[in-house]
């Protein structure tokens, strides 16, 4: 999933509200679970294609999300061939084998993870950090009643979610002065590779610091007082958008459930 960065846009998606998103991608998250077979991860796999297509975002942000996780679904995926020795042997080599019911899951958990982390790749590229914590603090309004501060919570997101990038365009630029200064970074034993990493965390850490108490300092010149009193430049609304998302999802729902044999 790729956190902090937004790509303005017309689609489907992007006129939808922040709220309308988040609700769909958590209850997308136990619906991938229902694909077991292989009718269900086809129309799974199309509904997901679909999606993308329609987000009419460039390709090469969608599969920048799944980099960082795919040595998650190799490894996943290998385990998965290795140790589950169920069904008929496909494949025998010596002491290798490959079984029916480990090529099964393997292909099942990898295909979970394409999903998982497209759709939410979709829900932060097509809405902005600003919208994302104020749908985040609306939704978490009911915990107000026992004194949760919703506020505070979502303003340390929104800044968390405005400074990452910041903080990985930093972190490269340090890398590339370290290397330039003739660090290696990706040879050596792990003992001399950790050891290098030293000389990049520390400026890192004091320019993340610096940062924090600038913003600081402008916060307080303008007068932050937390949430009392606050007001949005832009109202989220419900609307007919977002009742069409939350249709679609309880249709996507029902026929992954016809389709696993349920009803």
């Amino acid at each position: 999933m790729i956190v902090g960065q937004h790509i303005p846009g017309t689609s489907y998606l992007h006129r939808s509200s922040a709220v309308a998103k988040i609700i769909f991608a958590f209850c997308f998250i136990p619906l991938v679970f229902l694909a077991n077979n292989a009718a269900t991860n086809i129309f799974l796999l199309l509904f997901t294609f679909f999606a993308l297509a329609s987000s009419k975002l460039p390709i090469r942000y969608v599969l920048k999300g799944l980099r960082p996780i795919l040595f998650l679904i190799v490894f996943t995926f290998i385990i998965q061939l290795l140790f589950t020795r169920e069904g008929a042997i496909l494949f025998e080599f010596g002491w290798f084998r490959i079984y029916e019911e480990g090529l099964r899951l393997a292909i099942i958990v990898s295909l979970r993870f394409f999903y998982l982390v497209s759709i939410t790749t979709l829900v932060t590229l097509t809405t902005s950090p600003i919208e994302l914590t104020d749908a985040i603090e609306l939704l978490l309004k009911p915990f107000k009643v026992v004194r949760v501060p919703t506020h505070e919570i979502a303003l340390m997101l929104s800044i968390s979610l405005r400074f990452l990038p910041t903080l990985a365009e930093e972190t490269e630029k340090i890398m590339k002065a370290q290397q330039a200064r003739g660090v290696d970074l990706s040879a050596g034993p792990i003992k001399e590779r950790l050891r290098a990493i030293i000389p990049l965390l520390i400026p890192l850490f004091i320019s993340a610091f610096k940062r924090a108490e600038d913003l600081a300092t402008a916060m307080e010149a303008r007068g932050y007082r937390g949430g009392e009193g606050r007001t949005r430049l832009r109202e989220s609304k419900w609307t007919g958008r977002d009742t069409g998302l939350i249709v679609l999802l309880i249709v996507l729902g029902l026929l992954l459930v016809y389709l696993r044999g349920g009803f």
